[in-house]
């Protein structure tokens, strides 16, 4: 009877297999992007003067083909700094969706956007903190200038309420020396 039940149950799931969501164009773009990243870091620090620092952003796809996960380590404003950012393609919303957290922000920010006609610039907008704590709406783009570089920009108000550059981020994979002997 045992058994019965369990082959039962494996032919009610097959149709249900056979429906699974599969990866789309929009989900490769997000496999394009797996790796380990040096990244160069611009801010504005204390005292409204520009900050500048090093950071590594390794990127994973550990549950599959659908999400893209950010782990992100630097020093900003004199002490560590890490986040976690999840990166994924809802094809019902027909956007590409994401959330970020991190060590100095007790919220979520989640955003939504797309790639430009030319399938090079990411632009997504979310709610974050702002300066005095109050959500505010963060724009970030993502430029991919090559399949090893790609440039990261956020922007929110500042205290005068119009938009300005919060952070910019050069991205740089790290390139194994096999990748780089020529026919490989």
């Amino acid at each position: 009877m045992k058994i019965l039940t369990s082959l039962f149950s494996l032919f009610l799931a097959l149709p249900l297999a056979a429906q699974m969501p599969q990866p789309t164009a929009e989900h490769q773009k997000l496999a394009e992007l797996v790796g380990v990243w040096d990244a160069t870091l611009e801010y504005m620090g204390e005292d409204n003067k520009l900050a500048k620092s090093k950071g590594t952003c390794i990127r994973k796809q550990p549950m599959g083909s659908f999400w893209l996960v950010d782990k992100f380590q630097a020093q900003m404003m004199g002490q560590s700094f890490s986040g976690l950012g999840t990166t994924g393609y809802d094809p019902a919303k027909k956007k590409y969706v994401g959330t970020w957290i991190d060590s100095l922000a007790p919220s979520i920010m989640v955003t939504e956007g797309g790639f430009d006609k030319t399938g090079k610039i990411l632009t997504m907008s979310g709610m974050a903190p702002g300066f005095d704590g109050k959500p505010v709406m963060n724009r970030t783009v993502t430029t991919i200038k090559d399949k090893n570089t790609h440039l990261f920009q956020m922007f929110a108000p500042g205290p005068d309420g119009k938009e300005m550059t919060m952070l910019t981020m050069t991205y740089k994979r790290r390139v194994k020396a096999v990748d780089k002997v020529p026919g490989k």
